[in-house]
């Protein structure tokens, strides 16, 4: 039963897509288990830029089936223009597996995700506001919309008035906005009902299927450890479970048929939103690191917090996930420093700590503890061999490799599909 569970190991944005999609070539299901359209990645196939969203990044290569698992929230609109855009473009959508338990973004989902933030003002989470939120909420609420329900009317309409009964009472009287009518909710949705009638199936019979026959099934994460409802850096957050135990909830397979858990680490850290961030830099390395990297949300349009590799923060990854393996990425983009920092540990009010603090007021307090390893400034896109690398980039890569405490099998040196050193093999 090969399955393999495919991360992010910081606070999302390490290059998921490129990984997922260096791997789509080699097996048969790509799923999507949790999150919604506020992840994305960015795929580039020779001079093709993909920024994928909702859509599982097996998507982009032919011999893969795509599948959106139950664990995800869609918004129906995204995700058809979407498949339009691909569309347009040549790629063949028409294996696409969509869950019928996958819950739905409704209209009054995202209205309720932007007037809660700008209501918080200088308490925001810093959330995309695509209503992404709201819907785990509903779900957990059992108020929830799935898919499925846009094939009964009857059931849909009652969904729907059950869930405005609260939530029109909170827009008018504490937001003062106008109450929304379920008959408009309930017209919008049906008119996807048929649009997306031809990818909808029982998923989790599907992917258990495709285990007991042999396989392959990759499971994708979005978003990143760090931001994990239970395990991340909470309230900063998001509102599903991108860790390995995700997976088995969010597409419905048991943990046991999980064989391989790699965890996508990029060279250096960042993240989109408000939160603690010890690594953070305000000054000319952290708008280099931007600026080279192109650190820019590819759901959010946001630019990205930038700072150096953080080691605390991969431990705790390799941990909490039971990784296997890391893939490496964007090693090229610190090319150029004469000396590159690597956060070993943190110290907090005059103690070394060397492991991520339990208390959510000592990791904001945490200031980062230095250890500077040598620079390299040769080109190292055109690398295809781990020896081809410089010895100080050979150095800086096996350094992290200890202090994460899992063999980095994969490395990336550029954006391009076949930029990529490949050390071990992941299937």
């Amino acid at each position: 039963m090969p399955a393999l569970v495919l991360l992010g190991a910081q606070w999302g944005d390490e290059g998921k897509g490129k990984a997922t999609d260096l791997l789509g070539g080699s097996v048969d299901y790509v799923v999507r288990y949790q999150g919604g359209n506020n992840a994305g990645h960015t795929v580039v196939v020779g001079d093709q830029k993909y920024a994928l969203h909702l859509l599982p990044s097996g998507i982009l290569s032919p011999g893969c089936t795509p599948v959106i698992g139950n664990g995800v929230v869609v918004d129906p609109s995204v995700l058809l223009s979407e498949l339009s855009g691909l569309n347009e473009r040549g790629v063949d959508t028409s294996k696409l597996l969509l869950s019928g338990n996958a819950h739905i973004i409704t209209p009054y989902n995202v209205t309720v995700d932007k007037v809660t933030e700008r209501f918080l003002g200088k308490r925001k989470i810093g959330t995309t506001g695509r209503g992404i939120g709201p819907t785990y909420a509903d779900k957990i609420n059992r108020v929830g919309i799935r898919v499925q329900d846009l094939y009964d009317e009857s059931i849909l309409t009652q969904k729907v008035e059950a869930a405005l009964d609260v939530k029109n009472q909170i827009l008018t009287k504490l937001y003062n906005r106008r109450a929304i009518a379920v008959d408009q909710v309930v017209e919008e949705l049906l008119t996807y009902a048929d649009k997306l009638a031809p990818y909808v199936t029982d998923t989790v019979l599907v992917l258990n299927q495709a285990l007991e026959d042999d396989k392959v099934v990759l499971f994708e994460g979005g978003q990143g450890t760090l931001l994990d409802i239970d395990h991340g850096t909470y309230p900063f957050v998001t509102s599903s479970n991108p860790t390995a135990g995700g997976a088995c909830t969010g597409a419905g397979v048991g943990p046991t048929k999980i064989s391989r858990v790699i965890g996508i680490l990029k060279a250096y850290t960042t993240r989109v939103g408000a939160g603690p961030f010890p690594t953070e830099l305000f000054d000319k390395d952290g708008e280099a690191l931007r600026r080279i990297g192109g650190e820019r949300g590819v759901t959010t349009g946001r630019d990205r917090r930038c700072g150096w590799f953080d080691a605390v923060i991969a431990r705790y990854a390799t941990r909490v996930n039971g990784l296997t393996d890391f893939f490496l990425t964007k090693l090229d983009v610190l090319t150029g420093w004469e000396q590159i920092p690597v956060c070993v540990a943190y110290e907090i009010d005059g103690r070394r700590v060397e492991e991520l603090p339990y208390s959510q007021s000592d990791f904001h307090h945490a200031k980062p503890v230095y250890e500077m390893l040598p620079g390299w400034s040769e080109d190292i896109s055109k690398a295809k061999t781990f020896a081809d690398l410089p010895k100080n980039a050979q150095d800086y890569v096996k350094a992290l490799e200890e202090m994460s405490g899992a063999p980095i099998s994969a490395i990336g040196v550029g954006p391009g599909r076949d930029e990529t050193i490949e050390i071990n093999s992941f299937l």
